[in-house]
């Protein structure tokens, strides 16, 4: 999956979903994809068509996110929490779990710290600062 080639990587997100659509045996990632887009039922269509799936820009200029990067940070922060790295992200986890009661909604929440840091990183041409990004999890919590 860790390629720099953006048809390759979508790929990986659309045999996924066909392989679980159609029952077959899957990878642990493939699995962890599909669990994934299950969801997100907003992005089924998209899947049952991947040749449009992996051609399809997203723009900001047309109100549009990307799935796939959305699915890819899903993925970055389930490692996150099964490494526990950066250390202490899955204790937070838990207490976020417990002040929203809903997986899904807690990775959301991560998501958007996550995604600073990563910006914030690329702007500044640094590495990213798990300090801040833990800080900034810790400030989610009441």
């Amino acid at each position: 999956m860790f390629t720099n080639d953006r048809t390759k990587m979508r790929k990986v997100f659309t045999d996924a979903w066909r392989k679980h659509q159609d029952k077959q045996p899957m990878e642990p990632l493939e699995q962890v994809i599909a669990n994934i887009l299950e969801q997100h039922p907003e992005y089924h269509q998209l899947m049952k068509d991947p040749q449009a799936a992996l051609d399809k820009d997203f723009t900001p200029e047309g109100g549009q996110s990307n799935p796939f990067l959305h699915m890819s940070m899903h993925i970055a922060i389930q490692e996150q929490l099964s490494t526990n790295r950066p250390a202490g992200i899955t204790g937070l986890y838990q207490q976020m779990m417990l002040q929203i009661g809903d997986p899904h909604e807690a990775e959301h929440q991560i998501m958007e710290c996550l995604g600073q840091m990563l910006w914030e990183a690329q702007r500044e041409n640094r590495m990213p600062d798990e300090t801040a990004y833990l800080a900034s999890l810790k400030a989610l919590l009441h």
